[in-house]
């Protein structure tokens, strides 16, 4: 497995590569969830690139950048175990030469300023901006993410299409701990007695979807319940709701429950936890 921790080094590596490219974008500290990322880039393509890079432009004044966790030998083994071609992990200065308040951005409006956009605005300005930067270093056909991050999938989506650029953007089922916790890096920042409780977000997402099965299209009642729910638990509720999981406006009418999609972002403590659940999956997978 090649490292490449500068723009030269990859350029001069993709000049020795010509098979169907797939790339993992990552900020490190990986997990299963991950892996399985992995797993289906290497299914679907002959070369596989993952990238490690702690982007500063999506994390806002008060987030957590500084003590994100940083594991960089031991995500590289991971990764040569699980047999990647190359890592590609650039230093700040490599995707942002004039600096982070001059660098290019990129905005998909409405779609970014939703849900977690209105929670952590400016977030997924930086994302796409970062994604973007990578695409086009890395010249992918494919381009993988956790649709955990199912908002974040849908605007990177959306801005390939905008832009013309020909790589399909790729989202694969949530992984899940045994418990129904899905995965995250920020899942180590729960205390025990957090870790205990964390489970009750996919629990109270199973139980609406159920609902809305069963109970039909009350959307703001069932939203609300669920709020309730969880702050009984202890959550600080940023969002609980139902929306059309193909673009994720409100539904204007009764819509199947299979067009739909049920999001949920949440904090215990001072962690924050985001999940879906769409349609009749129920993303019951587990590593």
């Amino acid at each position: 497995m090649k490292i490449l921790n500068n723009i030269p080094l990859l350029q001069s590596y993709l000049q020795q590569q010509s098979a169907k490219r797939a790339l993992v974008p990552t900020m490190g500290n990986l997990h299963s969830g991950h892996l399985s990322l992995v797993e289906a880039a290497k299914q679907q393509a002959d070369e596989v690139v993952v990238s490690i890079f702690v982007n500063p432009l999506q994390f806002g004044p008060n987030e957590d950048f500084g003590c994100y966790p940083r594991t960089f030998e031991a995500d590289c083994a991971a990764l040569s175990e699980a047999g990647v071609d190359a890592v590609f992990a650039p230093d700040t200065h490599s995707l942002y030469p004039q600096g982070q308040e001059r660098a290019t951005r990129v905005d998909v409006p409405e779609l970014g300023d939703i849900l977690c956009g209105t929670i952590r605005p400016g977030h997924f300005v930086g994302v796409t901006s970062v994604v973007l930067r990578l695409l086009n270093l890395v010249r992918p056909d494919i381009a993988l993410f956790g649709k955990k991050d199912y908002q974040q999938w849908l605007i990177l989506r959306q801005m390939v299409q905008d832009l013309f650029l020909p790589i399909d953007i790729i989202g694969l089922p949530i992984i899940r701990d045994n418990d129904g916790l899905a995965k995250s890096s920020r899942n180590q920042y729960l205390s025990k007695q957090q870790r205990d409780i964390a489970p009750y977000l996919y629990q109270v997402l199973q139980k609406t979807a159920q609902q809305l099965q069963s109970e039909g299209s009350n959307y703001q009642a069932l939203e609300q319940a669920a709020s309730t729910e969880l702050a009984q638990q202890g959550f600080v509720v940023d969002y609980f709701d139902i929306r059309r999981a193909e673009d994720l406006l409100r539904p204007d009418k009764v819509e199947s429950p299979a067009a739909l999609i049920i999001l949920v972002a949440a904090k215990l403590g001072n962690t924050r936890l985001i999940d879906n659940y769409q349609g009749s999956s129920s993303n019951k997978v587990r590593l």
